[in-house]
């Protein structure tokens, strides 16, 4: 499978059809006050970039990132369709947010993602990728339905025994 990244286009049917996927598995999985998702206006603003990672002409998944200040964003939004699960999807779209974020100056990224286990894959992935649990940040609140996450993209401090070497 060969993704082709790219902005995702908030008018396009299938990612609006994927969105709505989104929303409605995690209304499925949580309950209303526990579902932290944004809906399609919430991601047309200018804060908020949305990509769409596409398998030829098929939509694959979509990720967003949010800005919450000069220095931090928020991943939002991560959704792999279900024909695509298990191909890495969701590791390319967190990779490409994770650039994009670095070349924003970000020194980190935080994001809420479910507790329970119909979001198990999903904390696995940002696990494997670096992202350990925090408390909530923001305007999240302790919430037995949701997982928090940060990930520090300072640059590594080089120690003098590294730079001899």
């Amino acid at each position: 499978m060969a993704l082709r990244i790219a902005l995702a286009d908030l008018s396009d049917p299938a990612i609006r059809s994927l969105l709505a996927t989104h929303a409605a598995s995690c209304a499925a999985t949580s309950p209303p006050e526990s579902c932290h998702f944004l809906p399609l206006e919430g991601l047309d603003v200018p804060e908020v970039t949305v990509w769409a990672a596409w398998d030829g002409p098929e939509l694959a998944g979509i990720g967003a990132l949010k800005a919450l200040s000069p220095e931090a964003g928020e991943i939002k939004s991560m959704h792999t369709a279900a024909a695509h699960r298990g191909q890495g999807v969701g590791a390319a779209l967190l990779a490409a947010i994770q650039t994009e974020a670095r070349a924003r100056g970000y020194l980190s990224l935080w994001l809420e993602t479910g507790a329970t286990a119909p979001f198990a894959a999903a904390r696995a992935l940002y696990e494997r990728q670096g992202f350990h649990p925090c408390g909530p940040f923001g305007a999240y609140r302790l919430d037995p339905h949701s997982a928090y996450y940060t990930k520090s993209l300072a640059p590594k401090s080089v120690t003098p025994m590294e730079a001899r070497a």
